[in-house]
């Protein structure tokens, strides 16, 4: 999802400061975004490290002159049992689903208001919005986060910075089998065909149908729009 939105905003004329602790990965979107005819630099920060987060900051600042939007997209799965979950896997959770997005946001915006405002867009989940019962630690965070950006969007209001969240459901991505308890790769792919069921409109969602909804309330088209968490989950939520 991070990948696609980073390509549409670089499309619609977005200069993008590519973040991931997977370098090959983002330097691959940065690659692709300069081949494309766009402008991207690739930064490999670390979310949970809080001088890698100032960095980021410092290298969008310094390459591009100002900071006009910010989408916290770093993410991480909870683990599936909650009596199982180790103090270590609670804190990784809250490290790069919280920590990252909490003091990402803070070292950016004095450069937004500087800008003279703009945007800035998280990425909750459906499980932030009703509970997850698959994984309680990740209903935690990203509830956390639907209420955070809600905070923001009043925090920010006077400076011309809009707050909203994106909470994607049904999106069939790398981690999502992170998201189902223990099984063998054919067990898992068992219950991936039996989930999609659960979807109302019966079908995956695609990281670029997030990407579109993440484009339209960073963009001006939304510029009246600021502390919403939007469901993007074919109505799983709905019910």
């Amino acid at each position: 999802m991070g990948r696609a939105s980073a390509l549409l905003f670089a499309r619609e004329g977005a200069k993008i400061v590519v973040d991931d602790i997977d370098s090959d990965r983002g330097q691959e979107v940065a690659g692709l975004i300069r081949q494309s005819g766009g402008e991207a630099v690739f930064v490999g920060g670390d979310v949970t490290k809080l001088d890698d987060l100032k960095m980021i900051v410092e290298v969008a600042s310094a390459t591009y002159g100002k900071i006009d939007i910010l989408f916290n997209h770093a993410g991480a799965p909870g683990p599936y049992q909650l009596e199982d979950v180790t103090e270590n896997q609670w804190q990784r959770c809250i490290d790069i689903n919280t920590k990252g997005a909490f003091f990402l946001t803070k070292f950016a915006v004095p450069e937004i208001r500087k800008a003279g405002g703009g945007s800035i867009l998280f990425t909750s989940s459906m499980a932030g919005l009703v509970g997850s019962p698959t994984s309680p630690l990740y209903s935690l965070v990203k509830a956390g986060i639907v209420n955070f950006a809600r905070a923001l969007a009043l925090l920010l209001a006077p400076d011309n910075i809009r707050v909203n969240c994106i909470c994607p459901g049904g999106v069939l991505t790398p981690m999502s089998p992170e998201f189902l308890p223990p099984a063998s790769p054919e067990e898992k792919q068992a219950m991936l065909d039996q989930w999609v069921k659960t979807i109302p409109l019966g079908r995956w969602g695609e990281p670029e149908e997030m990407a579109n909804a993440a484009l339209f309330l960073v963009s001006d088209e939304s510029s009246f729009i600021t502390g919403v968490a939007l469901p993007i989950d074919a109505g799983i939520t709905a019910r």
